[in-house]
């Protein structure tokens, strides 16, 4: 109920108020005569609802309008709070037009951004790397099962399209060179191409470009919507090392099954060469077979396994980098997994020529 006394108009609210509509006649009197203050009386009040809350907002808003006082009594503790806080406008920014930076500008930021991504790349690497070499003198976090599943991914199930590809590069390189060898009759020197070809370095750069694909970018992809479901935070918070959990079983497993398939590639090869040899040169096999043999040198078959064992530092921890630093949105799993197969692909093509150059030097 309301009365008016001269100028100060007052509301009693007693009783439970609840499901209640707006009074009738209230804001007529509030408009229709000088207010300068409004009193609300709420110490008779035994329960409320939002309806309270509605009413008190309004004649709030028509106070602060008329720029009228009003003055509380007994009002329910946190009223006052869910008021003010209706009330409150946001808070506007003004947003500044974004300016065209300059060249010198642009390539400043571009060296700033490298130098900041160098810095966490090279300290996720070494972290890693600590911890890989480390874990077999001290427990960590790695589930056993983790790196069996891991194994398994990268391995079994990675030897089909393994002995495929590589039976095909094998095919192409020998076809390649017979078009050279056939000018002076050498066909059966095709198996000593394919042989040294495929053991020395293209076995172990087919695998690494095919994991890349497939196992890298798995890794940025799965790692990556961990990141997006907040799975790693939680890892976080319960004290779990993220790169013992996460990191490690990917990594072990890949730098361990990379140089097996790698075996598998060589002699998926050499079978590949073998097949155009043996079916479009006309060379007998037994010919094919003794040559093949001929140039199988133990140097070439271990600086491969050495090239893929390499690889599959560089394809897993491009992966789990990745994937770590995804973003919190579906499109950046998709950026991530792009990433880790362009990066490891690049850096694989890096470790190649260094590695070569470094051999070379040392004559192998």
């Amino acid at each position: 109920m309301f009365e008016r006394h001269n100028d100060v108009l007052s509301l009693k609210l007693a009783g439970k108020y609840q499901n209640q509509n707006l009074p009738e006649g209230l804001f007529e009197q509030i408009t229709a005569h000088k207010t300068t203050e409004i009193v609300i009386d709420a110490e008779a009040l035994e329960s409320w609802d939002s309806s309270l809350l509605a009413l008190l907002f309004k004649i709030s808003q028509v106070a602060e309008k008329r720029h009228i006082t009003i003055t509380k009594k007994a009002w329910p503790a946190g009223v006052g709070e869910l008021i003010g806080l209706a009330s409150s406008a946001p808070v506007h920014t003004q947003v500044e037009c974004q300016k065209t930076e300059n060249i010198l500008a642009r390539i400043g930021a571009f060296g700033l951004r490298v130098y900041h991504h160098t810095l966490q790349g090279g300290s996720f690497v070494l972290q890693n790397l600590k911890i890989y070499f480390s874990a077999p003198f001290k427990n960590t976090a790695m589930r056993r099962k983790d790196f069996w599943f891991a194994l398994e991914n990268c391995g079994p199930k990675a030897v089909p399209i393994v002995l495929l590809i590589s039976f095909m590069v094998g095919l192409i390189l020998a076809f390649v060179g017979a078009v050279q060898l056939q000018m002076f009759g050498a066909e059966v020197y095709v198996a000593s191409l394919v042989t040294i070809g495929m053991t020395r370095i293209m076995g172990a750069i087919m695998v690494g470009m095919i994991m890349a694909g497939r196992t890298g970018a798995s890794y940025a992809a799965t790692i990556g919507t961990m990141q997006v479901n907040e799975e790693i935070d939680a890892l976080q918070t319960l004290g779990i090392n993220v790169n013992e959990f996460l990191v490690l079983p990917r990594l072990k497993a890949l730098v361990i099954t990379l140089p097996l398939l790698t075996i598998f590639a060589d002699f998926s090869g050499i079978l590949g060469g073998a097949a155009v040899s043996i079916l479009a040169l006309n060379v007998p096999y037994s010919e094919f077979f003794k040559y093949a043999s001929n140039a199988w040198f133990l140097k070439h078959f271990l600086v491969g396994l050495f090239h893929a064992w390499v690889y599959g530092f560089i394809i897993s921890l491009c992966g789990c980098y990745f994937g770590v630093k995804c973003g919190r949105d579906a499109d950046s799993v998709g950026t991530s997994t792009t990433n880790a197969v362009v990066y490891a692909i690049v850096w694989m093509i890096i470790a190649t020529g260094i590695i070569t150059f470094i051999l070379q030097r040392m004559g192998i």
